[in-house]
């Protein structure tokens, strides 16, 4: 667990006993009223209806320890941690490792960061090779670590000009891309290979969006075009075929060259510079709303029922239930503001303008609706015309010819004990920033679009290529090189044992010539001296 653990948690108290007649009832306080949620042992929701209230005879008289205290009560407190505090906490005893690795609460804190798992395991009896939340969770976020690690570059050929767009589809493993050559194609993910490409659709393409039902692009024509998935089709899109009108359509209502398309579960979202955004129904494909800005629209990032939007230089939030404008930031950025991201928690934004600053973002929904810049970072020198989030990393590609590789996971926090609750805290974060972590450069020319997946950054821009960084073997290639590092280690160290073995044995041997050398010279000297006594005997 590498997410920073806070030095307190203030906003807990354990619970208070109320004096009334009946005084084995306890009740549980928090300073934020939220709705509580009943756990059983293992983490599980228990009728609230049957549970209000935990009876004295539950809780030990003179329990001075947590693990003294019910399963149900330990279960409401780890609630209220962070993931590295629940890990940490886990490791203090059996007990509280058995409560942490089966509560609920692993489930949110992966939704929160990556969303839905792309496979999801089979949680149930019966399973050998299911995993917990816990583990999904422990696994990605040692996953996340590969963009530090070493990659291998693939390129790919077919577009003709300029590539404007690029869209990643993690779950199926494709790639597809547009620009100004007019046609829309589709990649293999893994093997970098191409796949199938449209007919040309009469104008440049500045947008490309896909889920596993849909995929449309949009360009300076006003238009949408969209195909429907095929479920025989195993690359779910067949974009030779001659148009059908089942399978392919076309929508008509910007007034203005189409910028930015974003898709959910229900709706799709289109922005233009017509200075508006268009939310349509996807089944009906009719528009449900118009969301008018005082600028040209040059990005959006949608989350549940609000959208963010950048127009001109400005940052806005919209309600799309009702078409009201939430929150604005004027003058985000000095110069236009083209790119934004957006957390899967919908809680931090992201944006990137033409004075190549990189600004972070934290949404409130206390009384008001408020949002409130955390972090700033200025990694380039030119206009940032792209962003890709996937926690922790935030990726930037800029006209520089630079793709910048932020780390944000110290700025993360979950939505219940957020750390940035007073203007000191956040003007202390903004000051206090790491610089970028990585930088991938080596391109004259500008970089226009980039998206990540599969621990893969994608690329293009205006040479007319798109570029792949695969990060996916940068964990074994490094677990190798520290076990061959390791290895060299032993080596050198048996070889300079065996060397001072060996000089050990030099020094014993030159011990012992020097000592009969010593013996021989005495003897010498001693049968000289005796010859010498026996001359003198015989002169006397």
């Amino acid at each position: 667990m590498a997410f920073e653990c806070q030095k307190g948690i203030e906003s807990l108290r354990i619970c208070s006993i109320e004096p009334s007649k009946n005084r084995d009832k306890l009740t549980l306080e928090s300073e934020k009223r939220k709705p509580l949620h009943k756990l059983d042992t293992k983490g599980g929701i228990v009728n609230s209806k049957c549970e209000d209230l935990i009876t004295g005879n539950e809780v030990l008289p003179g329990c001075r320890s947590i693990t003294e205290l019910p399963p149900v009560l330990i279960s409401e407190i780890f609630n209220l941690l962070e993931p590295k505090e629940l890990g940490i906490v886990s490791c203090a005893c059996t007990l509280l490792y058995q409560i942490a690795s089966e509560h609920h609460v692993w489930k949110e804190f992966y939704c929160e960061r990556w969303g839905q798992p792309i496979l999801q395991p089979p949680f149930g009896a019966g399973h050998s090779d299911e995993k917990s939340w816990k583990e999904l969770f422990a696994e990605r976020e040692f996953r996340s670590k590969t963009f530090m690690g070493r990659y291998t570059i693939d390129i790919l050929y077919g577009h003709t000009e300029d590539v404007r767009a690029v869209f990643v589809l993690a779950s199926k493993k494709l790639v597809f891309t547009s620009g100004y050559d007019q046609i829309v194609r589709m990649w293999d993910l893994e093997e970098g290979l191409p796949i199938a490409s449209s007919e040309s659709l009469g104008c440049t393409i500045r947008a490309v969006a896909a889920d596993s039902r849909l995929l449309v692009a949009g360009g300076t024509g006003g238009f949408i075009h969209g195909w429907k998935a095929n479920d025989e089709n195993p690359h779910l899109f067949d974009l030779r075929a001659p148009q059908n009108e089942d399978m392919e359509f076309q929508v008509w209502e910007h007034g203005g060259p189409i910028t930015c398309l974003a898709l959910d579960f229900n709706r799709m979202y289109s922005g233009s510079w017509d200075m508006s955004i268009r939310v349509w129904d996807r089944s009906s494909l009719e528009c449900l709303k118009v969301l008018i800005h005082s600028d040209w629209v040059w990005n959006l990032a949608p989350h549940d029922t609000t959208v963010a939007s950048t127009a001109g230089s400005d940052l806005y939030v919209w309600d799309t239930n009702s078409g009201s404008k939430l929150a604005i930031i004027n003058n985000a950025h000095a110069g236009y503001t083209y790119s934004l991201a957006r957390s899967h928690s919908g809680k931090l934004l992201f944006t990137g303008g033409e004075d190549g600053a990189i600004h972070m973002f934290e949404i409130f929904e206390n009384a008001m609706y408020h949002v409130r810049r955390v972090a700033t970072w200025i990694p380039h020198l030119s206009a940032v015309y792209s962003l890709a989030f996937e926690v922790p990393w935030l990726v930037s590609a800029s006209s520089d010819g630079k793709l910048s590789l932020i780390n944000v996971r110290k700025l993360l926090r979950t939505n219940r004990n957020s750390a940035l609750n007073n203007s000191s805290k956040a003007v202390n974060l903004v000051d206090n920033v790491e610089p970028p972590q990585r930088m991938l450069h080596g391109f004259g020319s500008n970089l226009f679009a980039v998206d990540v997946g599969s621990n893969r950054i994608v690329c293009t821009g205006e040479e007319g290529l798109v570029r792949i960084w695969n990060f996916s073997q940068a964990l074994e290639i490094e677990q190798r090189v520290q076990a061959l590092r390791g290895l060299r280690l032993e080596n050198r160290m048996r070889r300079r044992n065996r060397q001072l073995e060996t000089n050990d044995k030099g020094r014993r041997g030159n011990q012992c010539s020097f000592t009969e050398k010593k013996n021989q010279i005495d003897g010498h000297r001693n049968s000289w001296n005796n010859r010498r006594k026996m001359v003198w005997k015989v002169k006397a």
